[in-house]
């Protein structure tokens, strides 16, 4: 699966949702927004979940590579 990707540790939290809703947005269906972020991202899921119809809950993965570093995969239907 393609992926699109953001690293958003240097990015104010507050541009970061909004930041990630555009970039989700400009994706294809079946491609993939990978953020790179210092801490894990389950708001952001829930928020994905409730409110974005064409994430891909069920593929969606999120993985921590070090003290400060989580990746997560946010797929597009």
């Amino acid at each position: 699966m393609p992926a699109t990707s953001l690293d958003l540790r240097d990015v104010p939290p507050a541009e970061r949702h909004p930041k990630i809703h555009a970039a989700f947005e400009g994706l294809d269906s079946g491609e993939a927004l990978e953020i790179v972020n210092d801490h894990e991202p389950k708001p952001l899921f829930y928020e994905f979940q409730a409110e974005v119809a064409e994430f891909d809950a069920e593929n969606y993965t999120c993985e921590q590579e070090g003290a400060g570093t989580f990746v997560a995969t946010l797929p597009k239907q």
